[in-house]
């Protein structure tokens, strides 16, 4: 198996997905965070002094994932028709980030689901680092894509 984004001489390129069917692609992520017990408990009982700490999240995580371009190089500009962040306390400890991102179009959206589940951990941080700076954003990963010349593939 040879990396498309490396030319016969190994210089990086942009992958030429003129020639690629357009296709629906879907591709889900997600991210965990783990913090104190009681910041968690602030979040989830709206304490937080912020506002809706999961809402500001979610926003980011959406937002982050239609930029995957500018922030990834050789990422192609995606047309994205839908991306939901959902966010919930996987314990007292752990916040679960799940990123679902699809399109109908020429090339997956993985690196689109795997940023908003990043940038949505990335947010929780921030918006807590006053309270607890211990927090650990961890197991960032793909969970399933769809679509595509590769076909369907889940972790």
């Amino acid at each position: 198996m040879s990396l498309t984004h490396l030319d016969e001489k190994g210089a990086a390129r942009m992958v030429d997905v003129s020639e690629k069917s357009s296709t629906v692609r879907v591709a889900v992520a997600e991210a965990y965070i783990c913090m104190l017990p009681q910041t968690l408990a602030m979040i989830v009982e709206g304490r937080h002094a912020k506002g809706d700490v999961f809402a500001v999240a979610r926003i980011a995580g959406i937002q982050a994932a239609k930029k995957t371009s500018d922030l990834i190089p050789l990422c192609h500009p995606l047309m994205l028709s839908s991306v939901k962040v959902e966010l919930e306390a996987a314990s007292d400890t752990q916040v679960k980030i799940t990123a679902t991102c699809k399109l109908t179009g020429q090339t997956g959206v993985e690196m689109e689901a795997l940023t908003a589940a990043s940038v949505a951990a990335l947010t929780l941080y921030d918006m807590c680092k006053a309270v607890d700076k211990g927090m650990v954003i961890e197991q960032v990963r793909l969970l399933q894509k769809t679509g595509g010349k590769s076909g369907d593939w889940q972790a």
